[in-house]
């Protein structure tokens, strides 16, 4: 595979049970166990998941107007079972508010359309969990 097609984190200890990830643009988010506020790595799965295709819709209806407002809330629910711990029953909600107005409703109208291209193929993390791409895992 190509180098442009490389997404690459890092994740360093901080402490028993606290971590930070970084990327190459220098950001950093601090993650956990479920101790504090820090984030806990089923958090973060549902964040991506929120976040991957909240992106897409801002991109896409912001090009005919501005939201006036754009949550979403993902869940899912944690179970242990014979495959091993996972979440089942994923959702992605979206509330997206805009302008009245002709720019509002033509915003209003590729919700759809928007939402279900970023369930067949846009969200690139909710599409690899869908697809249920393996994960090596190894150590160095």
């Amino acid at each position: 595979m190509s180098d442009d097609s490389l997404r690459q984190v890092t994740l360093e200890r901080t402490e028993l049970g606290g971590y930070v990830i970084r990327n190459a643009r220098g950001g950093a988010l601090v993650v956990g166990t479920i101790e504090g506020s820090r984030f806990t790595p089923v958090e973060l799965l549902l964040g991506a998941l929120a976040a991957c295709g909240a992106v897409d819709l801002d991109l896409i209806t912001s090009k005919r107007a501005e939201p006036l407002s754009l949550t979403a809330t993902a869940e899912g629910h944690k179970i242990r079972d014979e495959l091993g711990n996972r979440l089942v029953d994923l959702l992605v909600t979206y509330d997206v508010q805009f302008p009245e107005g002709d720019a509002g409703d033509a915003a209003r109208a590729v919700v759809p359309r928007t939402i279900g291209q970023i369930e067949s193929r846009l969200c690139t993390v909710s599409r690899t969990v869908a697809v249920g791409t393996p994960v090596k895992t190894v150590a160095v």
